[in-house]
């Protein structure tokens, strides 16, 4: 049985996080890692020269986190746009003397053990989150800002490519991310590390346990859970809690309350991390 515990990853706002330390054009990515839960995985779970995998790696979090603390970094992204974000962003930590090498490969990940064939059993950790359907709240701009009526959205979409699993239904959606998994198992080495950043979402107003379902997925694709650990977004001054909910969070959460329905805005990530059996063979064999 796993103890849960909590990390204080959110006294920083996600900008203020990447401020410098990632190109501005970052920003505009509608579902980013925290770069405080990224370095904290990492150096909790690996060792210099290792290494680290992200099989959905967006705008390269995970990777730059990894080359900044020594480790080898190898990425896969659907999205071309994201993978050139990811290389700048990589190109970028080098210049500031990040020692790592890296790496990124524009590819479906469901085929990563084709992929990335070549370090069959030499995968450290695997670091990475699932996207949360087709768009997320993204960036807003109130009739102050903008100076035009209503509410305007932007950076709310991963992409338009309806190949992309975040198009698909959650069912489908959870049955591609374990075939992720499932390839990512037949890289690991032995006893290494499968790490994931999920937390719950709002269809409709229902609360959806998206990270419970990424439990079952994972466990069904031969992994072990051995921490669940809560990521806090929030920041945390002495006993108060400083909320980074985003404005439609917020919007939800006061709307429910009105009605007398208790809903509080989400103020963490769950981190599932799990390893392989012992005695785990699923990296032996021919790559498919």
């Amino acid at each position: 049985m796993t103890m849960p515990s909590v990390w204080a990853t959110g006294n920083l706002t996600s900008r203020t996080q990447r401020t410098g330390r990632y190109l501005p054009a970052s920003m505009d990515h509608p579902a980013k890692m925290l770069p405080t839960i990224a370095s904290k995985v990492i150096a909790t779970y690996t060792q210099p020269g290792d290494l680290v995998l992200d099989p959905m790696c967006g705008i390269g979090t995970t990777l730059v986190e990894a080359v900044h603390l020594g480790r080898e970094a190898v990425g896969v992204e659907y999205e071309a746009r994201w993978a050139n974000l990811a290389v700048a962003n990589l190109l970028h930590a080098h210049r500031q003397g990040a020692t790592g090498t890296s790496r990124v490969i524009v590819g479906d990940s469901r085929r990563i053990r084709v992929l990335l064939g070549d370090r069959a059993g030499r995968v450290a950790l695997v670091l990475t989150s699932p996207p949360y359907g087709s768009s997320t709240h993204g960036h807003v701009r109130s009739t102050r800002d903008s100076g035009e009526p209503g509410i305007k959205k932007s950076n709310h979409r991963y992409s338009q490519n309806p190949g992309n699993l975040a198009h698909r239904d959650l069912v489908t959606l959870m049955e591609g991310f374990g075939e992720i998994l499932t390839g990512c198992r037949h890289l690991l080495r032995p006893g290494g590390i499968v790490a994931i950043t999920i937390r719950p979402i709002r269809i409709r107003g229902e609360l959806i346990d998206l990270p419970g379902q990424v439990l079952d997925v994972a466990e069904h694709a031969g992994l072990v859970l051995i921490d669940r650990i809560a990521a806090l977004l929030c920041g945390v001054r002495g006993d108060r809690i400083v909320s980074r909910a985003s404005f439609f969070q917020l919007q939800e959460a006061r709307r429910a309350q009105a009605r007398g329905v208790p809903v509080h805005a989400i103020a963490h990530e769950d981190l599932l991390v799990f390893t392989t059996p012992a005695g785990d063979a699923a990296t032996d064999g021919d790559v498919r």
